[in-house]
Order: structure tokens, then sequence, then C-alpha cells
């Protein structure tokens, strides 16, 4: 049986090549499952139907409605990348008002393996909430992996060679 990821991509610039991230998981044995940001998905909105044939699921940026049953399969580990430091922020304060924010949150909580792969600014990451953002999320058991070169220097990250295999190896 196939392991399903959930690989939930913020509107940083590895999201623009997300579907490469999504091939190179594939290739490692997962079921792919991709949840994007709101943010993210509007960048997408004209190829998501390509993603979707990508990944054989439908691709959610929003929560479903109440009466919706849930449209993608149990998730054996979760991959956040890029993660930004918006979404860093929001996450270890606890506000989950996006999908791909309450699915990690809650999943690290219920024992799903969870890791992210920040992709931020030297200058961004330099705001005292970061830090500590990062922090809380260690303490909760999220495994963050910065890969080489981040944080990267201001208008300087390498989005096109984002190393979307160090995050799929944080989750073993």
């Amino acid at each position: 049986m196939t392991k399903v990821l959930y690989l939930i991509a913020c509107a940083g610039g590895p999201a623009r090549q997300v579907d490469e991230g999504v091939r190179q998981a594939q290739a490692a044995g997962w079921d792919v499952c991709l949840v994007l940001t709101p943010s993210a998905a509007r960048w997408w909105q004209p190829r998501m139907a390509e993603l979707e044939k990508l990944t054989g699921h439908p691709v959610r940026s929003q929560y479903k409605l109440p009466q919706e049953t849930d449209a993608l399969p149990r998730a054996a580990a979760m991959l956040v990348a890029p993660l930004t430091t918006t979404s860093a922020c929001k996450w270890a304060a606890g506000i989950t008002d996006t999908v791909a924010l309450g699915l990690p949150a809650e999943g690290v909580h219920l024992g799903v393996p969870v890791a992210v792969m920040p992709f931020w600014s030297t200058a961004l990451g330099a705001q005292p909430a970061v830090g500590r953002a990062v922090a809380e999320l260690r303490g909760q058991g999220v495994r963050v992996v910065f890969a080489p070169g981040e944080p990267h220097p201001p208008k300087r990250g390498d989005a096109g060679n984002f190393p979307w295999s160090t995050g799929l190896a944080a989750l073993g």
C-alpha cells in the first residue's frame, strides 16, 4: 500500500515549482496530496488542473464545508515546503485560518510526522517572532529543516533549485 503524503506549499518562491516537489515525492513512493495556501493557489490558478492530474487528487486551498466529506485520504506524513515566515508565525501562535496551516497543526498532535522546510530571507528571519516560532514548532515535534543556504540574503533565494528531497528525507 502506498503511503500518503500531504505536500503543503506556502506562497514562497519554490511554490512556483511545487510540481517538481510532487514528482520527487512520487518517485520516492509517496501518493501525494497537494495543499496550497490561498496565495500559492492564486499563483497556480490557471494551471490547477495540471496539478490535479499530476497528483490524482483535488488540490485543497480552502477548508471544506461542514456537510462535505473529506476529499483526500488520510496522511501518513506531511511536508510543509516552502514554509514562509508568515505561516510559521501564525502556526506557532495557534492561528489556523487556512487549511494549509490547520492540517499540519492538528496532524503533529495526532502523531503524524510533520516536517517543514523554511524559505525566507535573512531580513525576514531576523524578526524576533520568527526565531520564537521555529523554536515553538520544534517544541511541538515538528521537524524544522533548513536547506543549505537558508535563510538566504534578501532577493537572493534560489527558488528554482529548492531541495525538495531534503524535506522528504526528514520524514524518514
